[in-house]
Parts: structure tokens; sequence; C-alpha cells
């Protein structure tokens, strides 16, 4: 019984590496599950006692539950059947395709990553580059949203940075699920986003069966009273201007709503939000879609471009030289209920055929980015872009400039628009959005203390200029 075995060294290590797993697999993941759960219920509990937030039950069920729903789903079902019959593929691919579709969508959300880890995350981040600041709140009309409502923010987009800032500026009263381009699709960046409850979207799909499993996933969510933030404009805008609403994800969400009360049918709240800043880090990127024939840098390029300016910034922080990029300021609006719309319009969705449904989906859009429109967030660097933009030959005193900027923050008000005014000071306002400019490069200070827009830079002054055009369209239509 104490007699030596020898095993050779490729028979060893197999062995040691099996002994290994099943440690891990039986006695320590069991355990480490156990902690994990034991801190996410404690995580759930002081979201619900301190912060008064009630997580939905679907957002708590377990994914693989949530992908087995979506892919018995009659209706997903139906859509399978349909197209194996159609197409003469098996049934059996198509299933396959469509439990791909689903385990693709459906997000794993994690309470206590989203309320520890991404909310700190999304704070720092956000605090670090920029000041920010809520502007206007309608708080009088948030109050009067029936609590068992879902509630869907409805925002434009201008950068990346909005999924960051409106889910630190909103933790402390939802958890907030979005719908995330397939940018996102990569390792580990995809883990992260699905655990901070986001689900992600093909963009302009064309595959029928994945619409399909798309629609019946964010029906699913909203039935279920999950919180949501959506995009209308599909997209980042390119010249700084809003786009034209599209209406994807909105007509999934109102497809099947009815607006009548009891059975647990639930009302749809849509909430305006207009966001700004004065620094778009992807200002320049996005101005290059403007130029079809301009060669794009290929993704190393773009990554050492990317480094370099990481880099340049970290540099300006040891020296003590760097700047905060400005202002990030976010404005909520006045709520619209789609019950009180259907009942306004005597409109009741399910019956609707699609064409029909389509038209007053994209009648709500409008509306909608209407609303988002009337109250994005008029800010310093915008402000005198928009100031020096009305002439871009012409060389300004710094008392012109000022003057024509206190005369477009007083036009502006008079239409309702919506200034954030830093200190409540109008004049540090217009010194901090003309610092920022001239801190870029954008404008020139020649030694006459006259300034200019500089001559490459025309197209940037005019991205932040178009971010308050729609409203100085609105003033000036109104003087007329």
């Amino acid at each position: 019984m104490s007699d030596t075995v020898s095993l050779p060294l490729w028979v060893f290590v197999p062995l040691a590496a099996l002994a290994g797993w099943a440690a891990l697999v039986l006695l320590l993941m069991p355990g480490m599950r156990w902690f994990l759960r034991r801190r996410i219920n404690r995580v759930i509990a002081q979201v619900g006692s301190r912060l008064n937030i009630e997580l939905p039950s679907f957002k708590l069920t377990r994914r693989e539950v949530l992908i087995d729903r979506l892919f018995h789903d009659p209706v997903v079902q139906a859509a399978a059947s349909r197209l194996s019959a159609e197409s003469g593929d098996p049934l059996r691919e198509v299933w396959r395709r469509v439990d791909r579709y689903a385990r693709e969508i459906v997000p794993s959300f994690n309470a206590y990553f989203y309320f520890r880890v991404g909310y700190a995350v999304a704070r720092g981040l956000a605090r670090l580059l920029y000041r920010v600041r809520v502007g206007y709140v309608d708080e009088e009309a948030l109050a009067r949203v029936d609590p068992k409502s879902t509630i869907v923010f409805v925002m434009n987009h201008r950068s990346n940075m909005d999924y960051v800032l409106v889910a630190f500026l909103a933790a402390e009263r939802v958890a907030l699920s979005y719908a995330v381009g397939e940018w996102a699709r990569i390792w580990p960046l995809q883990q992260l986003i699905r655990s901070m409850g986001a689900f992600f979207v093909r963009r302009n799909s064309g595959d029928a069966l994945y619409r399909t499993v798309l629609a019946r996933y964010v029906r699913m969510a909203t039935d279920a009273g999950v919180t949501q933030a959506v995009f209308p404009e599909g997209g980042l805008t390119v010249d700084g201007r809003l786009r034209p609403a599209r209406f994807g994800l909105l007509d999934y969400m109102l497809k099947g709503f009815d607006e009548r009360e009891g059975d647990g049918r639930r009302d749809i709240v849509f909430v305006p939000i207009g966001l700004n800043y004065d620094r778009v880090l992807e200002d320049r990127s996005q101005l290059l879609k403007l130029h079809a024939e301009t060669p794009r840098p290929g993704r190393f390029r773009g990554a050492l471009t990317a480094f370099k300016f990481a880099g340049r910034n970290l540099w300006l922080m040891a020296t003590g030289r760097w700047y905060r990029f400005g202002y990030a300021c976010v404005n909520f609006g006045t709520p619209l209920s789609m019950r009180a719309y259907a009942r306004e319009r005597a409109v009741h969705f399910p019956d609707l055929d699609e064409a029909a449904r389509h038209a007053e989906v994209q009648r709500v859009a409008g509306r909608l980015m209407e609303a988002v429109g009337r109250i994005v967030p008029v800010l310093p660097v915008s402000l005198v872009a928009s100031v020096m933009m009305r002439d871009p030959a012409r060389a300004w005193s710094e008392f012109e400039l000022k003057a024509a900027a206190h005369e477009t923050m007083r036009a502006l008000e008079a239409v309702g628009a919506k200034l954030y005014i830093p200190r409540q000071d109008q004049d540090y306002a217009f010194g901090v959005g003309l610092r920022m400019l001239v801190l870029r490069d954008l404008v020139l200070e020649p030694e006459a203390g006259l300034f200019r827009p500089a001559k490459d830079a025309l197209e940037v002054l005019a991205y932040y200029a178009n971010a308050i055009a729609h409203l100085a369209e609105t003033q000036s239509a109104g003087s007329r």
C-alpha cells in the first residue's frame, strides 16, 4: 500500500487538470454562487428600502428562463413555422436561428453590478470628463405618473456618453434598459453591457424572423414594466442637428398596446429627455460621415488616434493644465401618457392594420421628437458657436460677441428654450463658452483682440451651433 506509483507526465497533467476542474465546479463554484447571490439580494433589499426602486420581476428572472419564454412565444413559433413552410428549410434549423437570436438579444441583468459597479463607474467617468448638471425637470408632471406604468425615456443621441450620463443620473430612481447597436458586441464589452440590463439590436436588419424575435422581446419587457431608454433618431447625429425620428422600437412597444384599464394592463409613459454637451468626444469622427469621398481611417489608425488623445489628456492632467470638457446637461420634459393619447385620438392600436399603425406610430414619434427638441439644453459652447456662425467671415471684439450672445439668450428664453446658465451668471456663461472654443483652437484670438473662427474649424463650430439650431429657427419663425 505504501509503494510509489509512477505516472508519465502526459498522464499526470490531464489528471491534475481534471482534479482542479472538479474541485472548482463541485466545491468552489457553489460557494461563490451562494456568496454572490447573497450580495445581490442585499443590494436588491437596499435598493427597495433606501432608493424606493421597485425592480420588475422580469429584470430579476434568470436569463435562461427569459430565453426559453421568448423561444416558445406563440408569435415567434408561428413565425418560425411560416418561414420553414415558405423557404423549405427544416423547422429544426429555423428553431436554431430563433434560439441564436434570443440569446443575442436577451440581457443578463445583475442588480449588484448595476447599482454597485456600473453606477460607480458611470458616475466617476461622467464627473471626470464633464461638469454634469440636471437643468430643467417638469417635477409636477412627473409626480403625476402612475407608478405602475411602463416608463420609456426618449432622448436625442449626441454621443455614446449618453448611455453613461443618463444611466448615472437616473440610477437614483430606476434601472434602465437600453437598446445597444452591434458596435458593442465585442468581448468583454458585450458581457458588461448585458449585465447592465441592455439588449443588443441589429440596426436595419432585413431578417423578418429576427425582427419578430426582437419585437416580442421588447413587447415582453414593456408589458412587464421594465423602464427603457430609446433614441428615436436611430443613431448618433452626424452634423449636430436633430435627426428625423425612426419608429422601429416604438412600433414594437405600441403594436399590442391596449389603452383600457384593468386585467393588469399598464400604461406606457414616454418621458422626453434633452441632452447637450460643451464638447462631444466623437464630433470630428461623426463629421467625417458628411464626406463620403474622404478615406476612412482603419481600425489601427483609429485606435492610434484614440490612444494619442487619451495620452495627451493624461499628460495635461499630470502637469496640472487639464480642463474638463465643459458642461454636460440633461433636461427632463413633460411625460406623454399613451393611455391619454389613445383616448384623445380615439385610437385602439390592436385594431389597426400595419399601414395605419405605422402612420400613428410615426405621428407619436414626431410628437416625441418635437418634445425632445424643445428641451435640448442651450449650453455655453453651443451659444457662442451659434453667434459666430451667423457670419463666419466676421472678426468680433469681445464686447460685440458678448452683446450678441446676451441678445441670443434673451431671444431663446422668449420662445421657451431651456438655457443652462452656470452660476446664474450670463457673463460667466459667455466666458466659459468662448474659453472652450479658444482652448480647442476653433476660435482664434489675434493680437488685435478680435475673435474669428479658425478656417479649418467651421464645420466643427457649425456642429455645436446646430445642437440648438432648431430652437433658433423657432425664435426666427416667432419673430416674423
